[in-house]
């Protein structure tokens, strides 16, 4: 699987999102704070949930200037509530307030999606069921959402159109039918030389007839299916295919869902509605 947390994807993430905010300077701290004057900071968490975006602050602090230290009191995954104390961080005050916003606005928006993530995975722990992100995303932001579903505890879907092939309802129809869409995806990879997972859509039990009949694919999607058609479908299969269950799917319609047996649950709204964590970066003496 392609590995978006590599440090060089991370660093350029971080570069793009810093000149975006800083740009040619931050004037706010340039004409106000000494450039030698030496400060002290805290991470103060003001809401409860589940704590993301602790490794991603250390890049951040680090790239503005490799000379901040920080000392790490919680970790990305950690329950958290409103008082705790995520980290401190001391060096030049300059520095410390031209990394704040951005440490900030990927911790927050990370341990909101961290933490609904969490609630949503604890609902489906008692099945076989893994609950999984897509590509419903900030644009520029994936690498922070997706890291931030992994911390909660779900499995990430495909990062991009690039490291798996799904064949979706507009694909299908595009290319004539779900026989010549998989068939000419099979020859695609083969004379590709790439040896990616298949995966295709289907919108009622008789596509998903014509899927099996053609076979050769690694997962099927169940979009939009009735509980009791993806009973059906996960009797058909028997475990021969992986089943994802796909959309509009709710807290109030998981745990049902996971239960049919289907073997993913694929949620847009992990990263496309869930909420922000409330928290700050306050100087000290």
């Amino acid at each position: 699987m392609y590995d978006y947390l590599k440090p060089e994807y991370i660093h350029a993430f971080i570069k793009q999102a810093l000149v975006e905010d800083i740009g040619e300077g931050d004037h706010s701290t340039l004409a106000s704070v000494p450039a030698g004057k030496i400060a002290k900071a805290r991470l103060l968490v003001k809401d409860n949930g589940i704590l993301a975006g602790v490794e991603m602050a250390q890049h951040i602090f680090h790239t503005v200037d490799p000379e901040l230290q920080l000392q790490i009191l919680l970790q990305d995954g950690q329950a958290i509530q409103k008082g705790d104390i995520v980290l401190y961080a001391e060096g030049k005050a300059q520095s410390i307030l031209q990394a704040e916003r951005l440490v900030l606005n990927c911790m927050q928006r990370m341990s909101g999606i961290a933490t609904h993530t969490r609630h949503l995975a604890n609902k489906i722990k008692h099945t076989k069921a893994q609950l999984l992100d897509t590509r419903k995303t900030t644009p520029n932001f994936r690498i922070a959402e997706k890291w931030a579903v992994k911390i909660g505890g779900g499995t990430n879907h495909r990062f991009g159109l690039f490291d798996m092939v799904m064949l979706k309802d507009n694909h299908i129809d595009y290319a004539g039918g779900i026989k010549q869409a998989i068939e000419q995806t099979k020859a695609y990879l083969q004379q590709a030389g790439k040896a990616l997972r298949i995966e295709v859509e289907t919108r009622s039990l008789e596509e998903l007839e014509e899927v099996l009949a053609v076979g050769g694919v690694d997962v099927i999607m169940l979009d939009n299916y009735s509980l009791e058609n993806m009973r059906t479908a996960v009797a058909r299969v028997a475990g021969k295919v992986a089943l994802e269950a796909s959309g509009g799917i709710t807290e109030a319609t998981i745990v049902p869902i996971a239960e049919t047996g289907v073997d993913f649950i694929s949620v847009g709204a992990l990263t496309h509605s869930a909420g922000s964590l409330d928290l700050s970066l306050k100087a000290f003496a």
